[in-house]
């Protein structure tokens, strides 16, 4: 009987009782990799946050057609599932990151040249959305784009010096934002007619600067170009030679992460992650759709979203200053109410938004500056939210087996995400209540909804919203966060509190000859 021992992460790093401050010296070379690497992996998720704006502006689709378009970003909250793989199988000679990433970043150019091909066909204005072809490409998009995150943030805990773990999740949330900026803001903007058409242009001219196709196109060369360069030029250290540590097999991966998932203090911290995002639901899915109902256009609040680039860039180096000797944790539960209170407040601006639009001169003007403003705060919520979080779980985090470690805490995190938004959109179609506008007493259900309509069209009336469940799930959600933050505030600083080896496990497996 021989006996495999998986090394704790005190042996893995130096021994210091003296917290040892950030600096970049020597990590910037790895620094600006990993903020490539993390652009790279913003685009998907931000040409995923654009399909539904572009959609919503040519038709109004229903909230079922959105709910089902965001299981396209699923992958990120799935990852956990080949996570291990990913950290197991490899190529030795090659790097036990860049085994991965190459063929991963190779397969999303030859998808984003697929998906261009086809991208005017799935969006035909003449005829109705193809939602299911364009759920299932961005599914596969994002699930190369999460492969890619278990690479990249496996691959951070090792390239960057144990010092300068903190600047992990600077790269992660700059690097994203970015990306993000690249797939989503920029693409509205370069499509938009209007916006060219009013602010740069001395005659209107149809169309934007660019096609949608071509820019799928752009950025499948971009991938490939980039991976190349990659694979050539950036070396990875063998680290597990460097450790003398055990090469662990696909079943020892998944046994220890499933050793990590039974730890107490990751138990708790899987049911705040899972739950928090509940609280913010409602606005954090709709917000936009809702924004256009009201009658805002998408070149306005891609233009918002614009305000806040350089914010969401600069925001990452700005908490790392502070992230890596306060409590991180702490940090992101003081954010909570503040991001509570934001949604109300945008919330409220919807309603009021059509009557707004109406107006002119200062009041319209006070309404646009205000709506602007908050919007930016609840976005910076979200940001410092997300950026304390990650800075949390790369602290915690055992560099060894820090692909699996990392994925573990992001999955759980994304799957809290995406379940509620996804759910938020289902429920607000199941929420709002319409009726015919010529007979009040003939409602236009969910449930057979087209048949509803057609039968008010005949008589010459239209189906009318009288109960919006936007607002209703708000105020749901809303009290849900209030109740939510008391009951969870000693149990989070108690976590926050706790020594990194009760985060890990020192696992021994036997195996018989």
């Amino acid at each position: 009987m021989k006996m495999i021992e998986i090394t704790h992460i005190e042996s893995l790093i130096e021994k210091n009782d003296i917290p040892v401050r950030a600096n970049s010296k020597g990590d910037k070379g790895n620094i600006f990799v990993l903020l490539l690497l993390y652009t790279l992996q913003g685009v998907p998720l931000g040409l995923s946050l654009a399909i539904p704006i572009i959609i919503q502006n040519m038709r109004q689709s229903s909230f079922n057609e959105q709910a089902k378009f965001s299981l396209a970003i699923w992958p990120f909250s799935l990852k956990l599932l080949w996570a291990p793989l990913v950290d197991s199988l490899f190529i030795r000679k090659l790097g036990r990151r860049k085994s991965w990433l190459i063929p991963v970043q190779y397969f999303l150019g030859i998808f984003f040249f697929i998906t261009g091909f086809y991208i005017n066909e799935w969006l035909d204005i003449g005829s109705k959305v193809n939602i299911n072809a364009l759920t299932s490409i961005f599914f596969i998009l994002n699930f190369l784009a999460a492969t890619q995150d278990i690479i990249v943030d496996g691959w951070a805990l090792t390239m960057l010096k144990r010092r300068n773990i903190s600047y992990a999740s600077m790269c992660n949330g700059a690097g994203q934002a970015f990306g993000i900026f690249l797939g989503y803001i920029l693409p509205i903007l370069l499509l938009s007619e209007s916006f060219w058409n009013q602010w740069w242009r001395t005659a209107p001219v149809p169309g934007g600067v660019i096609t949608l196709q071509g820019y799928f196109y752009f950025w499948g060369i971009i991938y490939i170009v980039i991976t190349t360069l990659v694979a050539i030029f950036k070396y990875e250290k063998d680290y597990l030679a460097e450790l003398n540590a055990v090469d662990l097999s696909i079943i020892k991966t998944y046994m220890l992460l499933f050793s990590i998932m039974k730890l107490p203090s990751i138990k708790m911290f899987a049911i705040i992650l899972l739950t928090i995002k509940m609280s913010f639901c409602s606005v954090d899915a709709a917000l936009r759709l809702k924004l256009i109902d009201s009658g805002i256009t998408k070149d306005e609040i891609a233009a918002m979203d614009l305000l806040l680039i350089p914010l969401n860039i600069s925001l990452p180096f700005f908490i790392t200053r502070f992230t890596s000797k306060e409590k991180p944790l702490k940090n992101y539960f003081n954010t909570i109410p503040y991001r509570l209170l934001f949604g109300v407040v945008l919330a409220t601006i919807v309603y009021f938004t059509p009557c707004f639009l109406g107006h002119t001169g200062s009041l319209l003007y006070t309404y646009r500056v205000f709506l602007v403003l908050m919007y930016t705060l609840q976005q910076l919520a979200v940001s410092f939210m997300t950026l304390t979080s990650m800075t949390f779980y790369a602290s915690i985090s055992d560099p060894k087996i820090g692909g699996t470690n990392m994925t573990l805490l992001t999955t759980i995190s994304n799957l809290g995400n995406v379940w509620s938004k996804t759910g938020a959109l289902w429920l607000i179609e199941f929420l709002t209540l319409k009726r015919c506008s010529n007979d009040p007493r003939k409602l236009c259900s969910t449930s057979n909804i087209s048949k509803e309509k057609e039968t008010c069209s005949l008589s010459g009336g239209t189906c009318e919203v009288y109960i919006d469940g936007f607002y209703i799930e708000t105020i749901i959600c809303t009290i849900y966060g209030i109740i939510w933050f008391f009951i969870f505030r000693k149990i989070i600083n108690n976590l926050q509190s706790k020594d990194v080896k009760e985060w890990h496990v020192e696992m021994k497996m036997k195996e018989i000859l």
